[in-house]
């Protein structure tokens, strides 16, 4: 399950009565008779193995269609103070790319959620006082990777300063577009990102942005791309895909769920029926928006994953990595998990992004995921 540094557990910030995948698939079905069917999809049979911590390799063009380069930026641990709580964070990250730069590319924006943000799990204040920054961003260099090669520019975020020192969703969706507002200054030549990722420059389409965010930071990609918060976003930015992994579901006040509701974008759900952390409660951002939305809202649920495999950095042997699964018997290893992650994705992403349709069949479940068993569901727009 989430972590944080102060020995207080980070994934739902209020109890909530707990679903189970029975009570869930009842609830989904009833809002369903006035929108899609759930479909169910059995994949292959699941892998044993799994995934340790990520290497990111410079390049690499196995099973991809284009090698791919990896790169970095870091302005330092307290580049950033956010204007709202006052909140410091570091301006971090890890960018994956095609090696053959042609044209504007869409940029993909990947969030992790709350886990320790620094490598001693005693450090109790931002920059660690105990230890260095943890490397939890890096936890996604294979999902970075596989988009990479299909033609995306993908950027994980660091997000340890606010996991020390802030419960505040505001916050992650306010490093967001800190992060864009440095990718509009790159993509027009310029900004502090141009010496540090120069091939970039003039290469990225900020017309064509998606977000990912995990747990905590699946609810901080939704708030960024809310209808309340859209505005927020740096102008001459338009995300177009939002996709929230295993996020966290609450609002607050109880009830009022504008911080997060999102009518205007395409957005897609991935959730677990055994994960420890914050349950199948992501399924209610679809629920939300039944008979609301503008544009298609998706889910997906994989039966007998958890919370933390998604992340490399959180799953075992890793430094930290801990199992939340709540059917160790059977639960999905690592790699299939990531594997079906990764197909959802991209038939995401390539369908918003880049107009390609080729993979919507896996939306909407008429193309079973690789290696696991999962259920989708589709919320059509309102016309």
């Amino acid at each position: 399950m989430e972590r944080r540094t102060q020995g207080r557990t980070m994934y739902g910030a209020r109890k909530r009565p707990r679903r189970t995948p029975v009570a869930a698939a009842g609830v989904l079905g009833a809002a369903l008779l006035l929108t899609a069917g759930l479909v169910g999809t059995d994949g292959a049979a699941a892998a044993t193995g799994g995934h340790g911590p990520a290497t990111a390799p410079t390049t690499s063009s196995a099973s991809a269609r284009t090698a791919t380069v990896t790169e970095t930026y870091d302005l330092g641990d307290t580049a950033y103070t956010d204007p709202v709580s006052g909140t410091v964070s570091e301006l971090r990250a890890v960018v994956h790319r095609p090696r053959g730069l042609h044209g504007r590319l869409p940029l993909i924006v990947m969030s992790h959620g709350a886990w320790y943000g620094c490598t001693d799990e005693d450090a109790t204040a931002w920059p660690c006082d105990l230890g260095g920054a943890f490397p939890g961003y890096r936890g996604y260099d294979y999902l970075g990777e596989a988009l990479a090669a299909r033609g995306f520019v993908t950027v994980s975020i660091s997000v340890d300063g606010i996991n020390m020192s802030s419960f505040d969703y505001g916050d992650r969706a306010r490093l967001i577009n800190a992060h864009l507002r440095l990718w509009k200054r790159l993509a027009s030549g310029g900004g502090p990102l141009a010496d540090r990722l120069p091939a970039l420059r003039d290469h990225v389409d900020m017309h064509r942005v998606g977000t990912l965010g995990h747990s905590r930071g699946g609810k901080g990609v939704m708030w960024q791309a809310s209808d309340k918060h859209r505005d927020e976003m740096p102008d001459g930015v338009r995300v177009g895909a939002v996709l929230a992994l295993a996020p966290v579901k609450f609002d607050d006040p109880e009830g009022d769920n504008s911080d997060t509701l999102v009518t205007r974008t395409p957005v897609a759900v991935v959730t677990s029926s055994c994960d420890g952390a914050v349950r199948e409660h992501g399924q209610e951002y679809l629920d939300d928006v039944v008979g609301r939305t503008r544009e298609p809202a998706y889910s997906v649920s994989l039966l007998h994953g958890n919370h933390n495999y998604f992340n490399t950095r959180w799953t075992p042997p890793a430094p930290l990595g801990e199992d939340d699964s709540t059917c160790p018997a059977q639960e999905l290893a690592p790699a299939p998990q990531q594997d079906a992650l990764t197909a959802y994705a991209t038939a995401f992403f390539d369908a918003f992004l880049k107009g390609d349709d080729s993979g919507t069949a896996v939306l909407t479940g008429k193309r079973p995921l690789p290696g696991v068993t999962s259920t989708t569901r589709v919320v059509p727009p309102v016309r």
